[in-house]
């Protein structure tokens, strides 16, 4: 038996593997970008499945597709969104910046396995990968109506879930650790009193946030392109396409899309996209900070800060025995770092929506799909392997604490800036406690002492002894 078989395209004969699902144009385009081993993911992969399903559809539902071949062809999908058929797309993120040889991929692997489902051969075109899978669409607005249904299903399935509990772990260690009094830090320096609670309260707020931001992202990408066809003129598809096929996705995600309210818009602009990169770039920033400050606040054992200490999950060093590192961290600040050079691909792909098209869809679609899993999957792990197991160092707070000469800030009320500076500068220098320093100066009394220096206080709003 031959290993090829050979089918025709615009371009003349192409010999394709005998048994592949593909076709012509997904064999040239297999051959014309030998560049990576960037695939499009999974999701985007079960999302180019609903959307081709739901068009097919909205098609028999109008009369414009035969029930034979419609079912077969919304089988044929089915496949494709469960994952069955992911070995046929074998095509690279750097290819036609239209998507085109990805489209076609999907509608000739579906072609063929509606075909054989009829009882044709492969090839035959018995279910034809243009006439019949791709009737009422073009690449122009299926691939940009796939990068937004993939990329809302993404941000629903995993960011927000993960997202979400990381808020409550750290909420729960803000409760936890109300009552632990420690130094606050500016500019990396002793600054006043805060509870560490307090601390951790403030980055829950972002995760908050956060939680916000993905919904903002999520409604960017609420608007589908499917029925602005070639140029978003809506040539050779029913008026009444669009919303029909939108329904069935509607059905198929669980979520809310919308036909555009104007497809030259959403067909030659990815402003949507670049929005909700943004957002995913807030968010990464956010988890970037916290990450790094649990790795100062944990820094030691001895030699560093050594105010919380981190679950001990791995050897930290090849050489140094004992050797524990805040590896948690460090995942989640790289995860953060790649968000970010993601979201500067995506900047740049948005600029290059040419006259009636933008021309960077893929790796548009794939930086963005990438972030979203990322920041997913390093919040699940940072959270289970990290900030879950979270302890205070009590003892290490309230040494450093008492070591702190900003608590003179608290003396102002009662003895004047230009005294309270004296007293701190005085402390740091003799790594003297602030209490000790104004008792010798002269000061204060110890029962005046006593209701200034209430570090309780300092850490909540107002004037220290009112």
């Amino acid at each position: 038996m031959s290993s090829t078989r050979i089918e025709n395209d615009s371009l003349g004969e192409v010999h394709v593997p005998a048994d592949a699902l593909y076709g012509a144009q997904t064999q040239r385009a297999k051959q014309n970008f030998p560049i990576s081993d960037l695939r499009f993911p999974r999701l985007f992969i079960r999302a180019i499945g609903i959307v081709k399903q739901s068009a097919a559809r909205a098609n028999q539902h109008l009369g414009l597709l035969d029930d034979d071949i419609a079912t077969a062809i919304i089988e044929a999908t089915e496949q494709v969104i469960n994952g069955t058929l992911d070995r046929e797309f074998v095509l690279d993120i750097f290819q036609t910046g239209s998507g085109t040889s990805t489209n076609m991929n999907a509608n000739e692997v579906i072609a063929n396995a509606a075909s054989q489902a009829l009882g044709e051969a492969l090839g035959s075109k018995a279910v034809h990968p243009n006439d019949h899978v791709n009737m009422s669409q073009s690449s122009n607005d299926v691939i940009p109506t796939t990068m937004h249904v993939a990329a809302r299903l993404a941000l629903h399935e995993t960011l927000h879930p993960a997202l979400e509990a990381l808020r409550d772990a750290l909420q729960e260690k803000a409760e936890a650790f109300d009552d632990v009094l420690k130094s606050g830090r500016t500019h990396l320096m002793d600054a006043t009193p805060v509870r560490l609670g307090q601390e951790f309260g403030g980055y829950a707020a972002q995760l908050d946030k956060a939680l916000d931001r993905v919904e903002v992202a999520s409604r960017e990408l609420s608007d589908l392109a499917l029925g602005g066809t070639a140029t978003g003129t809506g040539i050779n598809r029913h008026p009444d396409f669009p919303a029909t096929a939108i329904g069935y996705i509607n059905e198929a995600t669980a979520l809310t899309f919308v036909e555009a309210a104007n497809h030259f818009e959403a067909q030659a602009a990815k402003d949507g996209v670049v929005m909700a990169s943004g957002a995913l770039n807030t968010i990464a920033t956010s988890l970037l900070k916290i990450a790094n400050d649990l790795r100062h606040l944990s820094s030691g054992p001895t030699s560093g800060l050594s105010e919380i200490q981190l679950p001990a999950i791995q050897p930290g060093s090849s050489i140094m025995p004992g050797k524990v590192n805040p590896v948690q961290s460090e995942a989640l600040m790289m995860v953060a770092a790649k968000v970010m050079g993601n979201h500067t691909t995506i900047t740049v792909g948005g600029q290059h929506g040419n006259f009636e098209l933008n021309v960077m869809m893929p790796v548009m679609a794939h930086a963005l799909l990438e972030s979203i899993t990322i920041l997913a999957h390093g919040s699940t792990a940072f959270r289970t392997k990290c900030v879950e197991g979270i302890e205070a160092n009590r003892a290490r707070c309230k040494e450093l604490l008492e070591l702190n000469p900003s608590i003179a800030t608290a003396l102002n009320a009662a003895i004047g800036y230009d005294k309270a500076s004296k007293v701190a500068k005085r402390a740091a220098a003799e790594r003297r406690s602030v209490r000790a320093v104004v008792v010798d100066m002269g000061l204060l009394s110890e029962s005046e002492l006593d209701e200034v220096l209430d570090v309780h206080a300092m850490t909540e709003p107002g004037i220290p002894g009112s």
